[in-house]
């Protein structure tokens, strides 16, 4: 019988949140004429099957703040723990879902040859990696593709496909910098549609960074809101709306209303 995993925090991974972040502060250029504070004092914890939206005004940090939670940028003080351990890099459990599919996907591969870059860098055999790639392809909408390339495919499709990558080795976690930002408003519903569908039925944790306050509000069961920069948490809110939510019903309700107006306060203030 297989013993449950542990982490060096102690107590079993599933007893630990996700993400736990304790005290985070990022400045670029320390000690140069041009030293910037970003993100001032950052702390909160993202459990288990949490969705976990981030915002604040323009040029609050939460871009860098993103980069810090996935590894690709260090702390300049604080800490950031994936799962009870200390992040240092990108762990295996954890994907990152950018803005600009465009410049994330790579164009001389096809579809499923860019689903399956993470299952090739893992080592994965061949039939293996069909499989999944399949799997996660269907999941997202686009099991029909065949063999085109991205450049051949809208921009709202070019993000599926990198939604399906970010969920080809099931990750426990997948951070997304807005990542609809960049397609028309109602390919933007159908995204949103579709993360929400895809974390139910992969059973992962998300946390996105937007600017649209409506979609936080859609998406999310606790929304951080970041100051001006160098940003702090002013709040972290709540979403007590019914699940599953649909674009008219959810949008529509008077929860759905003042969660937004509190959430413009906050942001505008």
């Amino acid at each position: 019988m297989s013993q449950p995993q542990t982490s060096t925090g102690g107590g079993t991974v599933a007893d630990q949140p996700v993400l736990a972040i304790r005290d985070l502060r990022k400045v670029y250029n320390a000690g140069r004429p041009d030293e910037r504070e970003a993100v001032a004092d950052v702390s909160f914890e993202v459990n288990r099957g949490d969705f976990v939206c981030v915002v604040g005004p323009s040029g609050a940090g939460k871009t860098t703040l993103l980069r810090c939670l996935s590894g690709l940028l260090p702390a300049t003080t604080g800490e950031v723990l994936f799962e009870g351990t200390p992040l240092r890099r990108v762990p295996d459990r954890l994907s990152v879902v950018f803005q600009d599919y465009s410049r994330s996907l790579f164009p001389w591969l096809t579809v499923p040859g860019n689903v399956a870059v993470p299952l090739k860098v893992a080592g994965y055999d061949r039939q293996r990696r069909r499989q999944r790639v399949d799997e996660v392809l269907h999941a997202v909408g686009l099991g029909d593709v065949g063999r085109r390339y991205p450049w051949q495919l809208s921009g709202g499709m070019q993000q599926r496909v990198a939604i399906a990558r970010a969920l080809v080795q099931q990750p426990d976690l997948i951070l997304m910098d807005e990542p609809f930002a960049s397609v028309d408003a109602q390919t933007r519903f159908d995204l949103e549609d579709l993360i929400l569908r895809v974390r139910s039925e992969y059973n992962v944790t998300v946390v996105l960074v937007t600017h649209d306050i409506d979609e936080a509000v859609y998406l999310a069961d606790r929304v951080v809101v970041l100051s001006s920069p160098p940003s702090v948490v002013k709040e972290i809110v709540d979403i007590p709306l019914d699940r599953p939510r649909n674009q008219l019903t959810t949008r529509s309700s008077e929860v759905f209303g003042r969660l937004r107006r509190h959430l413009l306060e906050l942001v505008t203030g």
